[in-house]
């Protein structure tokens, strides 16, 4: 799948979640202005289980648009690296709008959304069909690391996490219901049990 580079203007946007980031088609770059010192502990916690895939990048310079010219600059650097990166910032800030038309004009891929949930790949992959969103899930399950719900509750929990902020309880269940169709996990008696082949 092509790259997936997410620059967040963390000046302009804090978001309260990135987890629909965490999948291995995206690398995410958080800016940071020079008078911010403080991550939310729920966004530097996906960003760490990204691993190499994230970068902090702390501004030192203040002033208008100090920010937005290191975005710029990243874009820059990185498409020349690799031309068919799609560039998605994140950002409330329209003076990027200009930067996107230009770079469309140049046949780079890029975008601006003013929140993580209206990035067009994350809100296409939640429109998609429970067993698609099933297949997913299950993907995440078999890293490496990933703890593994053991209950029912705790899984229908985890996938609204996974998908958030557009999952709700019904729509866990189903996904919880196509997980079991594949064969696997099965439920008993409230507790998860997972398929041999599922280790």
């Amino acid at each position: 799948m092509r790259r997936n580079i997410v620059l967040i203007d963390f000046e302009s946007v804090q978001p309260d979640s990135i987890e629909a980031l965490n999948y291995e088609h995206f690398h995410v770059l958080l800016f940071c202005g020079a008078n911010q010192s403080k991550i939310p502990f729920e966004i530097a916690a996906t960003l760490q289980k990204l691993g190499p895939r994230a970068e902090y990048i702390k501004i030192t310079g203040v002033g208008p648009n100090a920010l937005d010219f290191h975005i710029a600059y990243y874009i820059g650097r990185l498409a020349a690296e690799d031309p068919s990166t799609f560039f998605h910032v994140v950002s409330r800030d329209k003076g990027f709008d200009p930067l996107i038309q230009h770079l469309k004009s140049k046949k780079v891929f890029a975008v601006r959304s003013e929140s993580i949930a209206d990035i067009p790949i994350v809100k296409n992959g939640e429109k998609k069909p429970p067993t698609e969103r099933a297949e997913a899930f299950i993907v995440k399950l078999k890293e490496p690391k990933v703890t593994r719900p053991r209950t029912e509750k705790t899984m229908a929990s985890a996938i609204k996490t996974h998908f958030q902020p557009n999952v709700d309880k019904a729509e866990a269940a189903q996904i919880l219901k196509a997980m079991i169709a594949t064969g696997f996990i099965s439920v008993q008696a409230g507790k998860i049990v997972y398929a041999q082949s599922a280790t």
